[in-house]
């Protein structure tokens, strides 16, 4: 059974920094995509940041240059450095990780607030 954990949300004031982490628990074999997706209140999920096994990074273009994403392919984690904060990016972050046989496992989600 493959679970993902995340940590590293909380409460901070804007400008300030956090470090998300999401690491997978159980037997997960040929992890291609990583990525982090936030959910406000009232609206749709969205895609805040993915890297594929490549290297290759993509961001939503509310964080680009204010987040960055970076993963660690031996233990099966990925994190999202979040610098400059807003309160527009106040949500709850889910990680997500794609196989290339198809398979994608999401996190439980943590939360993410922003005080101006």
């Amino acid at each position: 059974q493959v679970q993902l954990v995340e940590s590293g949300g909380g409460l901070v004031q804007a400008g300030g920094s956090l470090r998300l982490s999401c690491a997978a628990s159980g037997s997960i074999f040929s992890i291609h995509t990583m990525g982090w997706y936030r959910q406000a209140p009232g609206k749709q999920r969205e895609l805040v940041a993915h890297i594929i096994s490549g290297g290759k990074t993509t961001y939503a273009d509310s964080v680009k240059g204010r987040f960055t994403i970076s993963r660690d392919n031996a233990k099966n984690t990925v994190y999202l450095q979040m610098n400059s904060l807003k309160p527009e990016d106040t949500a709850v972050y889910y990680c997500r990780f794609g196989t290339t046989w198809g398979s994608n496992y999401w996190g439980q989600g943590t939360q993410v607030t922003v005080s101006s």
